[in-house]
Order: structure tokens, then C-alpha cells, then sequence
């Protein structure tokens, strides 16, 4: 598996495309460890500086995490960048908020039709676990969004589908932003629609799972807009 030479791109470049393969080729898993800095070096036939090179390359891009002491792993979340739409520098966070819901709008109601004919019967037990953490996160006055990200990333795995799992989480930089933006003010309704989403897809009903997720949404944006910036 030695790097091949005669090619134009930098070495440590060509060094992390071949650790990649390495990845895909021997079936690792987020969390499965690397081999040693040496061994890699010896098996791609390069200095151990470029392996350092290769495997700084691949950290950036989240395929590879490093723990100090205990060596290099595949990442958790395998080559999804923490803000892949550049959310972060939206200097306007309540149209951004309003742009996040719209997509939303098109993407999660079916995602949950699908999670309702999907899921299976250990999916829903844990995401019956995640809804009554959102619960009582709102019960006890703390901020609900971590949980409700959990809750809806769970759904779009019940969904049975690879790529619509690792989009949906790409979209939920909203939530955290909507619960900053409405302070945590909350209408009945936005507390009580994860209960009915969850049990519309308990019951395996897609048409109702689909308007219980436009329900919910719906809900936000209300809430949201009683916030919106005057001027």
C-alpha cells in the first residue's frame, strides 16, 4: 500500500487519501483505532513526518480523531465537518433561523413518514427515551436543544437512510438557534408535539407522523416569531 510516486500532489496528500482507503478497505468504524504512527509510516512507505502530515490533513476533515495518549481514531461523525454550511459567520441569525425552518419544512416531514414505516422496535424504545428527555429538560427550565437535536437525529436514523442521517444534523444548528432567539419561550403546543410525533411513529402511521413533524415546525416558527427584531 506504499504511496505512489510520480505524481504530482504533495506527498502527505497522497498519504491521507491512502490512510482513507486503508479506512474503507478494511471495514473500521467510528471509534476503531489506527495502527501506530510507525506502522502506518512502514505501510505506506513515507516518513513518519509525513504521516503526521497526513494525519493533521485528516482530523481537519473529520475522518480521523487524535487522543493524546491513546492514539488515532476514525472519527465519530466520519467526514462530516462540524459547520459544513458555515452557519457560524450568518450575520443575520434571525433570517438565518427563518432559511433553517423552511428547509426543515421540506426535508424532516418525510423524513419522518419514513421513520414511522422503518423504525425498528429498539429504535423507537430509545427514541421514546430521547422525547422524555426533551420533556423533562422543558419541565425543569434548562435549555432543551441538545436534546431535542438527539431526539430529531434519531429520528433521521429511524429513517433507515444513510444520507438522510448525515443531513439532517447539518439543519439542526437551528434549534440551538431558535431556543437562543425565543429565549426559551415556549407555547403549549411546541412542548407537547414531540409527544404525538413519537407516537405516530410508534403506531407505524406515516401520513400522521408526517403532519405530527409539519405540526411541531410550525409551532417553532410561531414561537419564533414573536421574537422577531423590530426595525
Amino acid at each position: 500500500m506504499a504511496v505512489q510516486e510520480g505524481n504530482a500532489r504533495p506527498l502527505s496528500e497522497r498519504a491521507a487519501d491512502d490512510i482513507a482507503r486503508y479506512i474503507i478497505e478494511n471495514g473500521l468504524a467510528p471509534g476503531d483505532k489506527l495502527p501506530t504512527e510507525p506502522a502506518l509510516s512502514a505501510m505506506l512507505g513515507v516518513g513518519r513526518g509525513t504521516v503526521r502530515e497526513a494525519v493533521k490533513a485528516l482530523v481537519s476533515r473529520n475522518v480521523l480523531t487524535v487522543r493524546q495518549g491513546a492514539g488515532t481514531f476514525v472519527a465519530e461523525r466520519l467526514g462530516v465537518a462540524d459547520d459544513p454550511l458555515g452557519l457560524a459567520f450568518a450575520r443575520d441569525k434571525y433570517k438565518l433561523a427563518v432559511d433553517m425552518f423552511q428547509v426543515r419544512m421540506m426535508i424532516e416531514p418525510e423524513v419522518a413518514a419514513m421513520a414511522a414505516g422503518r423504525a425498528t422496535g429498539e429504535e423507537i424504545t430509545q427514541l421514546r427515551r430521547l422525547c422524555a428527555a426533551v420533556e423533562e429538560a422543558i419541565a425543569e427550565g434548562r435549555n432543551h436543544a441538545a436534546a431535542d437535536q438527539d431526539f430529531h437525529r434519531h429520528i433521521a436514523h429511524c429513517s433507515g437512510n444513510g444520507v438522510v442521517e448525515t443531513l439532517v444534523p447539518m439543519i439542526h444548528p437551528s434549534i440551538e438557534l431558535f431556543v437562543d432567539l425565543t429565549h426559551r419561550g415556549l407555547l403549549k403546543e411546541t412542548v407537547e408535539t414531540p409527544r404525538e410525533l413519537l407516537e405516530a411513529i410508534t403506531a407505524r402511521d406515516s401520513l400522521r407522523a408526517r403532519d405530527a413533524m409539519r405540526l411541531h415546525l410550525m409551532y417553532n416558527k410561531r414561537s419564533m416569531e414573536k421574537f422577531r427584531p423590530r426595525g
